[in-house]
């Protein structure tokens, strides 16, 4: 388990966004994000919901949260072009960018796995965060020391059998996580790592998992230690590694 020592205010005048904020591991980090100072970005595709951790953040004393409704599933090159605009005109750069937002799709043999749900897994969980990065890269490089996390999965290291897209999917994001780490390496301030979640209790974990006892897997909130790390000045150094949220220790 991940240590609980955290210094407050860690991401103070920071602006931070994540996608998948409104549920899960997403909710998790940008409350975690806000209340160590950061300005966060609430992305996903239900407006309603993300309302619901904006006011949390707000009750919490955090600062104001933006808010914006995408559907990465529809979501066009032009629609990233926009959101890039929309964050320069209002924040001048971006510091720190999760990449949380995923769907799981099918659970199947590859022999019998819709080529419709491939399809729709790839555009989400690997086209989506290369298009948003892309996009969002000058807004990235106009920070002092901004942060990529892209999140990856066991079986994006280990193929296993009856994760079809999702494993593929999982695969490409470690791909492109180093070749944006080596392309970036020596040239800029930006860094790139990856974060394997490990089993958390999530709704994505209990459609994969039916049978598991959620209990016994930890809460969102108690797997934060890494996500912090990695966005705070403490992984200055950090750069290209793809890391487990499960077995992190300060």
């Amino acid at each position: 388990m991940p240590s609980k020592k955290t210094a407050s205010n860690l991401l103070e005048n920071r602006t931070i966004l994540v996608t998948g904020a409104s549920d899960g591991i997403g909710r998790a980090a940008a409350k975690c994000y806000a209340a160590q100072g950061a300005t966060v970005i609430l992305l996903g595709r239900s407006a309603e919901k993300l309302e619901s951790v904006y006011d949390e953040i707000i009750n919490n004393g955090g600062a104001t949260p933006a808010i914006v409704a995408l559907d990465l599933s529809t979501a066009t090159p032009e629609d990233y072009s926009a959101l890039a605009e929309t964050l320069e005109g209002e924040f001048g750069q971006l510091d720190g960018l999760l990449l949380n937002a995923g769907i799981l799709g099918e659970r199947k043999p590859l022999a019998q796995y819709s080529a419709t749900v491939w399809q729709q897994v790839m555009q989400v969980n690997l086209t989506a965060p290369f298009l948003m990065t892309k996009a969002l890269m000058p807004l990235l490089e106009q920070a002092a020391n901004a942060s990529v996390i892209f999140t990856s999965s066991g079986v994006g290291r280990k193929g296993k059998a009856y994760w079809g897209a999702y494993s593929a999917s999982k695969f490409g994001i470690e791909g492109i996580a180093q070749i944006w780490a080596d392309e970036l390496a020596n040239v800029s301030n930006i860094r790139v790592n990856v974060i394997n979640p490990g089993a958390t209790r999530t709704n994505m974990r209990a459609s994969a998992y039916p049978a598991e006892n959620p209990d016994q897997n930890p809460t969102p909130e108690e797997v934060m230690a890494l996500y912090l790390y990695l966005m705070s000045d403490e992984s200055l150094s950090v750069h290209g590694q793809s890391m487990d949220a499960n077995h992190f220790e300060r």
